[in-house]
């Protein structure tokens, strides 16, 4: 797939997750992303913060990929309240002390909507930051392209004239095609 390199820009996301008990016997610790932090260097699980049994962990640091024909998506989740981004995260093992692997970082709700859908991964829904708000701001003013709804129009031709496809053509049937077949006596 060719990109073009005037409508594609990358911005490192570092990803910080919260540790905290789990709310129910079979699972000792809950996870969630709660913030990123735009420009963030190499990480690998820093912990960066520690109240009673809570723990956040600046767990790794993803590329954020805006793409010049996905400005209708990053146009819906700058408009929503607050303006998000989705870290997507996946669960390798089940061990009571495994920690989810960051996949990705979008600001994409469309991407993030695939991605929930296949039920392999967890998608969290995080606060951008305002200069990272800015960024994608900057960029979808700079690349966005309004385009204009076409409404398709039916060409008139009629498909319920012909019964093309009942039956098979190679099978001779002597009545109606959608009968049960009948045992035939010789």
């Amino acid at each position: 797939m060719y990109i073009n390199p005037e409508k594609y820009e990358v911005l490192p996301l570092g990803v910080v997750l919260r540790r905290a008990p789990g709310v129910t016997r079979w699972k000792k610790w809950s996870w969630q992303a709660v913030a990123v932090l735009p420009g963030a260097g190499a990480a690998d699980w820093r912990e960066m913060r520690r109240e009673g049994d809570w723990i956040e962990y600046h767990a790794a640091t993803v590329s954020l990929d805006l793409h010049g024909a996905e400005t209708e998506a990053y146009r819906n989740a700058l408009s929503d309240r607050p303006p998000s981004v989705f870290v997507v995260l996946r669960q390798e093992d089940s061990t009571e002390d495994s920690k989810p692997c960051v996949l990705l970082v979008t600001a994409s709700p469309y991407e993030a909507q695939d991605y929930a859908d296949s039920g392999e991964e967890i998608v969290e829904k995080v606060p951008m930051p305002p200069g990272l708000i800015a960024w994608v701001r900057d960029f979808v003013d700079q690349h966005h392209v309004d385009e204009k709804f076409i409404k398709r129009k039916r060409d008139g031709k009629r498909v319920d004239v012909i019964e093309d496809g009942v039956g098979d053509v190679r099978i001779r049937q002597d009545s109606d095609v959608y009968r049960a077949p009948k045992r035939r006596l010789q």
